[in-house]
């Protein structure tokens, strides 16, 4: 069995493109949003009750919409929709818009990917750098099917999670394994008047890549026409600064 989530919610193109390629190697439970949940990162819905209700059910595939965040899915459905059988995969995506470099802090689709990984199960975000609702994913199916494949044969380390990311169009070159590049967020607010005569503020930004020049990256292989592929560490541990801090004892 494999288990699909989103932070788009279940009515986006994305996971439907997601469900079908899935159902080639095995049966789907999807639990997700019942709407869009973007840039909820990790994020736990905490001070009020979730619910979640069916969609839709055939022999491949059982849909259902949580009223919680993209980690809430993934928690509910091992809690109260597996039983004792574990998914032999969790994926999460495929999201309408970018998640390489910074973004994957802030990413629900991969907030999701790593909750699967902590649950011990192999789990792969995965994104196409194009928001639009009605995106063309033709140029992109294969090579997430190859990913797909290759885990769900092989497996990953334990407590690693992938994060896939694919240009928005164009004539791939192909697949590459790389690691973050370095980026920020800037201009990240815009104003707006409110009626009452104070500003109200929209997120917005513009994203720099400081690592314009380094070939190893996410953003270098996206740029390139690469499908890129990080492994993302559930140990957010810096541990070359352990020896560093030694002082603070």
């Amino acid at each position: 069995m494999i288990f699909i989530t989103n932070d788009d919610g279940y009515q986006a193109k994305g996971i439907a493109e997601l469900i079908e390629i899935a159902c080639e190697f095995d049966k789907v439970i999807v639990v997700a949003p019942d709407g869009a949940r973007s840039g909820q990162s990790s994020a736990l819905t905490v001070n009020m009750p979730i619910t979640f209700q069916p969609i839709s059910t055939n022999s491949k595939y059982s849909i259902f919409a949580c009223s919680g965040t993209p980690v809430d899915c993934v928690k509910l459905a091992f809690s109260k929709v597996f039983g004792i059988e574990k998914p032999k995969m969790v994926l999460s995506g495929i999201n309408h818009g970018s998640n390489s470099s910074i973004n994957v802090i802030y990413s629900g689709t991969m907030g999701a990917a790593i909750e699967g990984a902590m649950y011990g199960v192999p789990s792969v975000g995965m994104s196409i750098c194009n928001h639009d609702p009605n995106a063309d994913f033709n140029h992109v199916k294969r090579y997430f099917k190859h990913i797909i494949q290759q885990v769900y044969n092989n497996g990953l380390p334990q407590g690693i999670a992938l994060n896939v990311n694919a240009p928005a169009s164009g004539n791939l070159r192909g697949i590459k394994i790389c690691r973050q590049s370095k980026g920020l967020w800037s201009e990240e607010f815009m104003a707006s008047p409110t009626p009452r005569g104070y500003d109200c503020y929209w997120l917005t930004g513009e994203f720099s890549n400081v690592e314009t020049q380094a070939t190893d990256t996410d953003e270098y292989a996206l740029s390139n026409g690469f499908v890129s592929v990080q492994p993302v560490h559930t140990d957010m541990t810096h541990y070359k600064s352990i020896d560093a801090l030694r002082y603070l004892e």
